[in-house]
């Protein structure tokens, strides 16, 4: 397949390099910095060349912009999808407007940089949902990458990129504020990874109520009030993270009269 990327940061990087690994021709990047290392830049308000998917990798905001802003360069492209959890596929109206296909196209995987998030598509889960054209386009580029399709309705939206954000940047904010407490300690916080992977499995393998374990889940609320003052200790910062959480985890536990015992 012939491909066009519109943003080729993270997100959009990282589908490139993948896509370039798995024997994909990217023929052209549409880009706001002056100049790409990796691809050919293209002109923004000239015909785009012959590409059987453009897509959008651009901040959910833009996308709409975006869109139509190509409009009038897309009579040689087969679908343009963007990359968004969140924002409908109708954002691209502008583009159907035009007999093109349309679609969403959502790693559901932690890219961090183009090369990080290119090795860690394949065997990821990918949200897609568009016209006929669109999704058929769509599921053979996932398939083809190593990734496995799910349809992603727009009105799932909202709650699905919600559920997205919590199950992997509450994770590393969680892990952020360990690691704070660790090197208080002195201690290097690698030494929590087996625990950490322990606990996600168990919360997939399990269920996440069965899963949660220590101090809040048995309601020994002395050594929570230990736990929040050594946060505390650290900077006002960390105390204010940990006890956030520590709230939220004692909700989850259903323990939700113990709050009253450490506020």
């Amino acid at each position: 397949m012939k491909l066009i990327i519109v943003g080729p940061g993270r997100a959009g990087g990282a589908v490139g390099l993948a896509a370039e690994r798995a024997g994909h021709e990217i023929v052209g990047v549409l880009t706001r910095s002056e100049a790409h290392p990796r691809w050919r830049v293209l002109d923004w308000d000239t015909e785009m060349p012959e590409a059987d998917v453009v897509l959008v990798a651009v901040r959910d905001e833009a996308i709409t912009e975006v869109a139509e802003r190509i409009a009038p360069h897309v009579s040689r492209i087969g679908v343009v999808a963007h990359l968004s959890g969140f924002t409908p596929v109708l954002a691209l109206h502008a583009i159907k407007e035009r007999g093109i296909g349309v679609g969403g196209f959502h790693p559901l995987q932690s890219l961090p940089d183009p090369e990080t998030g290119a090795a860690a598509l394949a065997g990821a889960f990918v949200g897609i949902h568009g016209d006929a054209l669109g999704s058929d386009m769509l599921t053979h580029l996932a398939s083809s990458l190593g990734m496995e399709p799910f349809i992603l309705d727009d009105t799932a939206r909202p709650a699905y990129h919600a559920a997205a954000a919590a199950a992997a940047n509450f994770v590393v904010t969680a892990l952020a504020v360990s690691a704070d407490l660790y090197d208080s300690a002195g201690i290097d916080p690698r030494v929590s990874r087996p625990l950490v992977e322990r606990a996600v499995a168990n919360a997939f393998e399990k269920g996440p109520a069965a899963a949660l374990t220590g101090p809040i889940a048995r309601g020994d609320v002395d050594t929570v009030i230990g736990h929040l003052e050594a946060a505390h200790a650290v900077s006002e910062h960390v105390g204010r993270q940990f006890r956030l959480m520590a709230e939220a985890t004692t909700l989850r536990a259903g323990r939700e009269e113990d709050l009253h015992r450490w506020k």
